[in-house]
């Protein structure tokens, strides 16, 4: 079977140990269980990819994962910690704890000529099934990035590098291994990944490499939504979602994630400001260690559709603010379904969040004291704090929902003007007293 790897014979660079900055060290003590059983197996294990990228970068790695030339079933016979997984990339993951370690046998191009049962494309080139086996001088070619093509060589701890690899890293660019145009066809999220990558690292992406972006940008559609999802999730909880959103506009990308949002984003620069706002946060809490949920960002997303929604379902029929902000938002999150796929165990506490948002004008009486205690009030109290902080919402009725929280519960009875708890205290029935029954006459 001619592959493509054997088009492209060329030696590694092999840089000793005392010559790159990849320690142990810095490598988890599961993946090294994993890499050292394999070698001591008589296979061949490597660290590669972005943890060697990151290592090399002092970024310190978190994720960790190993190409060997042995084939799934050998790992799964090495490990009882071993499951097998894909099918259109059939894997290994090795699991320690909450800890997975990623296990790919090298692998092999095929032409799209080549009929082979494992190696499938569709009519536009993507990918859908690769799993013909090949060497590490095969596996090489398939990788995107060639920062992402290092092998670190648990045997004598060596970087193997085909590509200029570090170089690359070096310069502090992205250049696609192989023809830019045919590599993004065979899966076109490697133009999300290049983003990624770009915000993350601070990299520039080659000049050959964008111009194919802005070419195929449209093949984004072809890809299945819920892998969509999923970069979404990587792209924008990262710690780099500003940056990530400015470049996914400059290569068109973001379009084919948010039509509506990214014309609300052309049209409004109220909305462009408050996204900005949400996203400075966003990336803020992060690198403060503090967690981020999709739901809120994806709330933040949709707002500005969902309010063009939720007007014109209030023209056609009579409704609240609140009912036709929840219907709005159940239908603009199901529009993008197609596109890309949102779980509901986000788009549920998303419309209840955007819902919420009138509320907040209520601001005394009991009606206004429950929204307290709403299991969404922390998530609907910052977005509405960021609606603020654009004009959207006045100061003052933010400053009042900081306050309050601030509150023992007495201010807060004089705050929402309940009174005093006595006073506030509802006045209990007494039970009336049952009539003793009468005896029937005998």
């Amino acid at each position: 079977m001619k592959k493509s790897g054997t088009k492209n014979k060329k030696e590694p660079e092999i840089i000793a140990r005392p010559s790159h900055t990849v320690s142990r060290a810095d490598i988890s003590k599961n993946a090294l269980k994993v890499l050292y059983r394999l070698h001591k197996s008589g296979f061949q294990a490597f660290l590669v990819g972005g943890c060697v990228r990151d290592a090399i970068l002092n970024l310190h790695p978190k994720d960790f994962d190993v190409a060997t030339n042995a084939h799934p079933e050998e790992v799964r016979a090495l490990f009882g910690n071993c499951r097998l997984i894909g099918r259109r990339f059939r894997l290994a993951h090795v699991r320690f704890g909450r800890e997975v370690i990623e296990v790919a046998t090298f692998r092999a191009s095929v032409d799209a000529d080549e009929n082979h049962a494992d190696s499938v494309q569709d009519h536009h080139g993507r990918i859908l099934r690769d799993n013909v086996y090949g060497t590490i001088d095969e596996d090489v070619w398939r990788r995107d990035f060639t920062c992402n093509a290092l092998y670190y060589n648990i045997a004598d701890f060596s970087i193997w590098d085909y590509t200029d690899g570090v170089k690359d890293i070096e310069r502090r660019r992205l250049v696609l291994i192989g023809d830019p145009a045919k590599r993004l066809r065979e899966d076109p999220v490697r133009m999300l990944r290049a983003v990624r990558f770009a915000a993350k690292l601070n990299f520039s992406i080659d000049k050959t490499v964008s111009e194919a972006m802005h070419e195929l940008a449209g093949l984004l559609t072809n890809v299945p939504p819920a892998r969509l999802f999923d970069e979404f999730l990587k792209m924008f909880q990262a710690g780099f979602a500003e940056k990530t959103l400015d470049l996914l506009r400059e290569y068109k990308l973001f379009e084919q994630l948010f039509p509506q949002t990214s014309a609300a984003l052309d049209r409004d620069d109220s909305f462009a400001r408050f996204v900005k706002s949400a996203l400075t946060s966003t990336d803020r809490r992060i690198a403060r260690g503090k967690s981020v949920t999709p739901m809120f960002l994806l709330g933040v997303f949709f707002w500005a559709p969902v309010q063009e929604a939720a007007a014109v379902l209030r023209s056609r029929e009579k409704m609240s603010t609140a009912q036709s902000l929840a219907l709005a938002a159940w239908e603009i999150s199901g529009q993008h379904q197609s596109r890309i796929s949102i779980p509901k165990r986000f788009t549920g506490p998303m419309r209840e969040m955007l819902a919420m948002q009138p509320r907040f004008e209520v601001m005394q009486g009991r009606k206004g004291l429950n929204l307290l205690e709403h299991r969404r009030f922390r998530a609907a109290y910052d977005f509405m704090v960021l609606r603020s902080e654009v004009g959207e919402v006045d100061k003052a009725t933010a400053k009042f929902w900081t306050d309050v929280q601030e509150q023992n519960a007495e201010q807060r009875l004089q705050s929402f003007q309940l009174g005093t708890a006595g006073a506030a205290t509802k006045k209990r029935r007494r039970p009336r007293r049952r009539r003793a029954r009468t005896a029937p006459p005998s």
